[in-house]
């Protein structure tokens, strides 16, 4: 039997994560960073906000978005000590 490596599906997961960043973070950054509080635009209401997150796929998005952030993160910063900081004895 063949041996599979899970790269390909960290690769993806990598992707996935720097895609939904890419995508979905400057839009929700400048809305709740700069122009709610500048009052460019009126800001939602809590209880509207709260009835936003209770939509299951509002509340799926959300997850996926921090969940493949975080992932594509802890991607980067693996790659960047194994072959920045030549730190691959470790794990040996």
């Amino acid at each position: 039997m063949i041996k599979r490596h899970p790269e390909p599906l960290l690769w993806m997961l990598f992707s996935a994560g720097g895609v939904m960043s890419g995508m979905l973070m400057p839009a929700l950054l400048f809305l709740f960073g700069i122009a709610f509080p500048l009052g460019w635009l009126r800001p939602p209401t809590t209880e509207h906000m709260w009835a936003a997150l209770a939509n299951p796929l509002v509340a799926l998005t959300m997850f996926a978005l921090c969940a493949l952030s975080l992932f594509h993160w802890a991607h980067r910063f693996r790659h960047t000590l194994y072959d920045g900081l030549q730190i691959k004895h470790l794990e040996e």
